[in-house]
């Protein structure tokens, strides 16, 4: 296991993350002050994929250079106020997400079938007959 490689496709990821936020942060402000822009950067993005973010990005500098560095300076504030709080919340997340799985599957693999135990039902014992003479001899004390 390459825990380096695993950080590096992780920050990878949260990037792409953050600029699809920032973006969408971006998108929103806009369609109050400047609603066709905020079309434009709409049509872009459907558009462009935000995937990848970095490229997603040089396309929008050649397109809307100040939109870009708007997304850029947006992208930026998320990821300081999310960085305080994220190793934190991904421990926790994690192992809370862990839980919930091993009781669910610890649930399925405990439970039984009730159909099942109706196709196979216990083997009853028969109840004493009150009326049989011997039993009620033996309990009396009394012998024959």
């Amino acid at each position: 296991m390459d825990l380096k490689q695993i950080a590096k496709d992780t920050t990878k990821t949260l990037i792409s993350y953050l600029t699809y936020q920032a973006m969408r942060t971006v998108m929103d402000q806009l369609s109050e002050t400047d609603p066709p822009r905020s079309l434009r950067l709409h049509e872009f993005s459907r558009r462009e994929r935000i995937e990848n973010s970095e490229a997603y990005l040089e396309v929008l500098f050649t397109e809307d250079r100040a939109l870009a560095f708007r997304i850029l300076t947006v992208r930026e504030h998320i990821a300081e106020e999310v960085a305080e709080y994220l190793p934190e919340m991904l421990r926790t997340g994690i192992q809370q997400a862990n839980t919930q799985q091993r009781c669910q599957q610890l649930e399925r693999m405990t439970q039984t079938d009730p159909d099942a135990s109706r196709a196979h039902p216990e083997p009853e014992t028969p109840s004493p007959d009150p009326t049989d003479s011997t039993l009620t001899n033996q309990s009396d004390g009394s012998a024959e």
